[in-house]
């Protein structure tokens, strides 16, 4: 059986899906989300907030789903602190530019990979111990 994050980086190797929408839409059950109003949200978080200046667009999805998920701000919020700490502490960074090596020569982790990361990492705070 395939987990969520190995479903969520097939997505993005498919060339259809952005990291945010890859991982977003892994996650319909939580979320409530279609596979199209999935699409949608999370189009303007590709390449780090359509620029790669910005946050991981793996971490944006994961952030999307957890306010989905919890509906409630200082839950979404811790939940994503950690998220974002264990992503941070895997890949070295939290920034597209970053984790892509743009200026830098130095890719630190491809995209699909950060995408499993971020679903892996989501889906530990999502365990029933709340």
């Amino acid at each position: 059986m395939e987990t969520r994050s190995e479903i969520a980086a097939q997505k993005k190797l498919s060339g259809r899906y952005s990291c945010s929408q890859a991982v977003l839409t892994s996650y319909p059950d939580l979320t409530g989300l279609d596979e199209e109003t999935a699409m949608n949200a999370a189009a303007a978080f590709s390449a780090g907030m359509g620029n790669m200046e910005g946050t991981c667009g793996a971490l944006t999805g994961a952030g999307i789903v957890l306010g989905l998920y919890h509906k409630d701000k200082v839950k979404a919020m811790k939940a994503m602190r950690q998220v974002m700490t264990q992503f941070q502490a895997q890949n070295g960074a939290t920034q597209c530019r970053l984790l892509k090596g743009v200026g830098t020569g130095r890719v630190l982790r491809e995209c699909h990979d950060c995408v499993a990361d971020a679903a892996r990492f989501l889906e530990a705070t999502l365990t029933p111990s709340e």
